[in-house]
């Protein structure tokens, strides 16, 4: 029920006309520096406590007689879900063009893998394929995991998303931020 007040709020709030301004030139630095800001904001333990257990353990389930079960038993832990979305809407908001600011966590015991936790307001995504809970991990989201460092990506035409390692209280990297946006925005293309 939270969660549903949180989403009619967000949809009440008034388009700011920043959101519909043209793209600068500097682009990359920008969203760099978005990217930035966002690996010293975004809380890695909290960002561990969205999926719940059950979610997890349904994730991977295939069931002949259901093929939504993954999908119909994906709930989040309602506070650290909303903690963590808002943060990554303010820093959105840091630029004046429409850019997404997307959470992905690898998946526990599948190095393999990786899932999109939190998309944002556009859903503007270089990576994810609509209705995913996970897929292959993308070799630059694995280059962040691994090293700690932000990684630029301009691999699929007309996106832009800088890639920003999430990280916990010891320092261990939990988690990939994607700083995205797109060369020619239109702010309703990706929204499902």
């Amino acid at each position: 029920m939270r969660f549903l007040s949180l989403l009619c709020v967000l949809s009440s709030l008034p388009a700011t006309g920043a959101q519909s301004a043209p793209v600068p030139s500097d682009l990359t630095v920008q969203l760099d520096d978005v990217a930035r800001v966002g690996s010293v904001m975004v809380d890695g333990e909290l960002c561990r406590r969205i999926v719940t257990p059950r979610a997890l353990k349904y994730m991977f389930t295939v069931d002949p007689r259901d093929r939504w079960l993954a999908g119909d038993n994906y709930d989040v832990d309602d506070a650290a879900f909303i903690a963590t979305k808002k943060t990554l809407l303010r820093l959105s908001r840091l630029v004046p063009f429409a850019v997404d600011v997307n959470l992905w966590m690898p998946t526990e015991g599948r190095p393999d893998k990786i899932r999109v936790v939190i998309r944002n307001v556009h859903e503007m995504s270089q990576f994810w394929p609509w209705g995913a809970l996970y897929q292959d991990m993308i070799p630059q989201m694995k280059t962040v995991l691994e090293s700690g460092k932000r990684v630029t990506v301009t691999d699929k035409p007309g996106w832009i998303s800088v890639l920003a390692p999430v990280f916990d209280s010891l320092g261990d990297t939990v988690g990939v931020l994607e700083v995205v946006t797109q060369t020619q925005v239109d702010t309703h293309a990706n929204v499902k």
